[in-house]
This record gives structure tokens, C-alpha cells and sequence, in this order.
């Protein structure tokens, strides 16, 4: 009899070959397996980054660069020249100025939550000539709104009391009945003036004191004898007031009258002599 697990065997046919039995546990390689090496994975290679490639992130660079210069421009800081002699001598011709835009805030809800300083009298501002707005002076508030404002023997009296005005340069003695005893309704109107301003003046005098209305300001230059402020042209209104200067980062000399005439060779001679001509003493100086 045969065994109930025998393999029949058919006459005349060959025997199959055996069959292989992987008795390896899972997770336990076989020794014959064990002795051969991992195959290793041939290196990736990264294309060099082409030259367009380069191109663009160099713009990209350029574009983010401008982006953060205008942001800065508009609500930050700015650049500003001093062009004429109305501010001698805290603000020379040549002087240039970074303003701070932020200081006084924008007239917004932010202006009730953030730190700004408020327009004091004695400030330097910078702002909008109210006359030609593309055009930007720089003054000292004199009278804030609700001030009484007049000028007696070039001592300026507000709401009464002299002012003490330690940064003002007189070149002459009074002199200018207009100019160094304001302001004076008895009088036509005088050369240089705003004949708008003449009439509006001569509605806010009240016992020889002109009062400032809320939201303007009144601003003189410091070289009080030759300077054309609100004298002569009226209030800066509070919108048109852009910032204050926070210091000189570069002072350079005027150019001698003997240097020739022509744009061309009088940048280069400035350029060629700028280690002489800028004011060292006055660069980064703080302006008050």
C-alpha cells in the first residue's frame, strides 16, 4: 500500500526537478543573501543653473530693492536740498536733509493708537509751498492754531509774551516797517507779496495780532531779514506739511564764483574737488 503522502511516480517520464522552498523567516535574510552587497544608486547630477536663470533672480532682486526704496521715499524718510539762505544758520545752501515723514503721523485713525509728536512751535518742518505745491520749503513754525502772532522791532510777541528765539540771524537793524513790525494793515500792499494773502491777512487782525486758525501754521525762516515766509504768502496748511528734517547727511560748499560757467564742468569740478568742498563739520549733524 502505498503511503498517503508518496509522490506518484509515472513510468517512463523523467522526475521534476525539486522544488525550492524558501524557509527563511521574514525579516532574516539568508546567509547566501546576507554575503552579496547592495547594489549602490548611480549620483544624481543637478544641472548647472543657466544664465537666464541668473537673469531673472537678479531682477528679481532689483525689483524687491525698488519696491522698499519707494515705500521708504513715500512714508519713511527723503532726501532733501537746501537751495537758498532763508534758514542760515541752522540750514546752509548745500546742506542735504533726510526728513522724517512718520514724526506728526497722517491725520488717520493711527494717529489716535501710534506715538506722533505734535506741531510745536520752534519745529523745522518741511512741506508744500501753499502758493506752488509741486515746490517744497523748509521753515520754523512760529505760531501754532489759536495763536495771537505779531512783530514789534523784529521781536515776535505770541498770545502777548516775547519769544525767545535763540537760532535767528538779524542782518540788519529794523528797518523794513513791514517786514520787522508785523502785521501792518495801515499800509498798501508791499512788493512780493501775495495780494490773496493782503486780503485774507487783513480779516484775522484783531488788536494789531493776527490769529492763526486751527489747522494752519505760521512759519518764518531763521535769517529773519532775508527770508520770504508767511509774511508774505500766509499759512501753511496742516496737509501740506510733509515731515520734519532729522539730520545732515552731506554738506558741501558753494562752488566759487571764478569756476567757469556750464553744467558739465562744474559737476566735474565738483566731483573732482569733493573731499574739499564738503562741510565734514556739519555731515550727520542733527538739526534742531
Amino acid at each position: 500500500m502505498d503511503s498517503p503522502n508518496s509522490e506518484i511516480v509515472v513510468p517512463g517520464q523523467p522526475e521534476p526537478p525539486p522544488i525550492a522552498v524558501d524557509t527563511a523567516e521574514p525579516g532574516v535574510s539568508s546567509p547566501e543573501s546576507a554575503s552579496e552587497e547592495p547594489a549602490t544608486a548611480a549620483p544624481q547630477q543637478h544641472p548647472a543653473p543657466s544664465f537666464a536663470a541668473d537673469i531673472v533672480s537678479s531682477v528679481q532682486s532689483l525689483i524687491g530693492t525698488i519696491v522698499i526704496a519707494i515705500f521708504v521715499i513715500t512714508f519713511v524718510v527723503q532726501a532733501f536740498q537746501i537751495p537758498s539762505e532763508s534758514m542760515e544758520n541752522t540750514l546752509l545752501v548745500g546742506d542735504y536733509l533726510l526728513v522724517d515723514k512718520l514724526c506728526y503721523g497722517g491725520r488717520g485713525l493711527g494717529d489716535h493708537i501710534m506715538p506722533y509728536q505734535k506741531i510745536s512751535r520752534g519745529d523745522v518742518i518741511v512741506f508744500h509751498y501753499p502758493v506752488d505745491p509741486k515746490q517744497h520749503f523748509v521753515k520754523r513754525v512760529i505760531g501754532v492754531p489759536g495763536d495771537r502772532l505779531r512783530m514789534v522791532n523784529k521781536t515776535v510777541y505770541i498770545n502777548g509774551k516775547p519769544l525767545t528765539e535763540p537760532y535767528v540771524r538779524f542782518l540788519e537793524p529794523p528797518s523794513n516797517l513791514f517786514r520787522d513790525n508785523f502785521p501792518r494793515t495801515d499800509m498798501p500792499i508791499i512788493y512780493g507779496m501775495e495780494g490773496k494773502w493782503w486780503l485774507e491777512m487783513r480779516k484775522l487782525v484783531e488788536d494789531g495780532e493776527l490769529i492763526i486758525p486751527q489747522g494752519h501754521y505760521f512759519v518764518m525762516g531763521d535769517n529773519r531779514d532775508d527770508s520770504q515766509d508767511s509774511r508774505y504768502w500766509g499759512f501753511v496748511p496742516r496737509e501740506n506739511i510733509i515731515g520734519r528734517p532729522l539730520l545732515i547727511y552731506w554738506s558741501i560748499k558753494t562752488l566759487d564764483q571764478d569756476v567757469p560757467s556750464g553744467k558739465a564742468y562744474r559737476f566735474a569740478y565738483a566731483l573732482t574737488h569733493l573731499f574739499q568742498n564738503t562741510r565734514w563739520n556739519r555731515t550727520l549733524r542733527l538739526v534742531h
